[in-house]
């Protein structure tokens, strides 16, 4: 049994595919398809249930033994990366999950310091759900996330790195231009634009501490669709000032009721987290550290 053929079966789940897992490793499809049937006829045990049509989908002993075989994995990443950084020749992967604004907003920031110091270090980046980051740092997809800290694991350590406002976004020229903060109560006449995608739930805490429902006119999942129809005055909406500071043709006014997202990193203890993530942390540290000493003092 070796480790290549727990890397190529790792690679066809993270890709969902034989052919785009084979584009990854730079082999054959047919050496993908063989590495894994020589896994399976080794373990003695079908790992995938195949179908032409849909594909492939993982038995319940595959699912579990995959668990493992990322954690092996894992580990013989730290290995590689503490024997690099030993010989000052860092080298490895970082694989980090994020939401939209996160990873649009905060990752370019710290990756460009930290490539400074470690230009050899790559970067696999896993966008998704809040509830998904959570589900690959418990199946060993990730390594760091960046989250929201009420939807955080309890095994996970956290790295505060920014408040992020929640904010009302509104066309140029509209009514809002006019007030300085704005009550909760105003926007139940208007015209909603309700985002389906992860910060949903914060729009929602929102409102109903406000006791009213708001006029929904669309529900929109992407971040950058919603930026665009409020630009054309389709309707107003509630969401990240982190995102939606940098969209062109809006305005954005700050709620009468606050309500703000706290963003962190999330991390493994200590001891289980490889030298080039250590580093990682440590960069992003000092970066927001910074950052929000200066804000303080603005």
């Amino acid at each position: 049994m070796t480790i290549a053929r727990f890397e190529v079966f790792s690679k066809v789940i993270e890709t969902g595919s034989f052919t785009k897992a084979a584009e990854k490793l730079n082999m054959t499809q047919s050496a993908v398809s063989h590495a894994v049937a020589g896994l399976e006829s080794e373990l003695g045990i079908p790992l995938l249930i195949r179908d032409r049509k849909k594909g492939f989908m993982l038995t319940e002993v595959g699912r579990r033994t995959l668990g493992h075989m990322r954690e092996i994995l894992n580990h013989m990443e730290k290995i590689k990366q503490e024997a690099a950084f030993a010989s000052n020749l860092e080298a490895g992967t970082i694989r980090i999950g994020s939401f939209a604004s996160a990873t649009a907003c905060i990752l370019p920031k710290i990756i460009s310091k930290y490539q400074k110091k470690y230009p050899n270090i790559e970067f696999i980046f896993f966008e998704g759900t809040y509830e998904e980051i959570i589900e690959w740092f418990e199946t060993g997809v990730i390594d760091i996330g960046i989250v929201v800290q009420h939807n955080m694991n309890a095994n996970l350590n956290l790295l505060p790195l920014i408040k992020d406002q929640m904010v009302v976004a509104y066309p140029e020229g509209h009514r809002f231009e006019k007030e300085k903060t704005i009550d909760v109560q105003e926007l139940k006449e208007e015209s909603f634009i309700m985002p389906k995608g992860v910060y949903r739930a914060h729009v929602d805490e929102i409102f109903a501490q406000a006791k009213i429902k708001p006029s929904v006119r669309f529900e929109v999942q992407d971040c950058a669709t919603i930026s665009s129809m409020v630009q054309e005055g389709l309707g107003i909406t509630i969401g990240p000032e982190l995102f939606l500071k940098d969209q062109p043709k809006i305005k954005l006014g700050n709620l009468k009721q606050a309500n703000c997202r706290h963003v962190a990193l999330a991390f493994p203890a200590i001891p289980y987290v490889s030298p080039a993530v250590q580093a990682f942390l440590t960069v992003a540290q000092d970066l927001f550290s910074h950052e929000n000493e200066l804000h303080s003092n603005v």
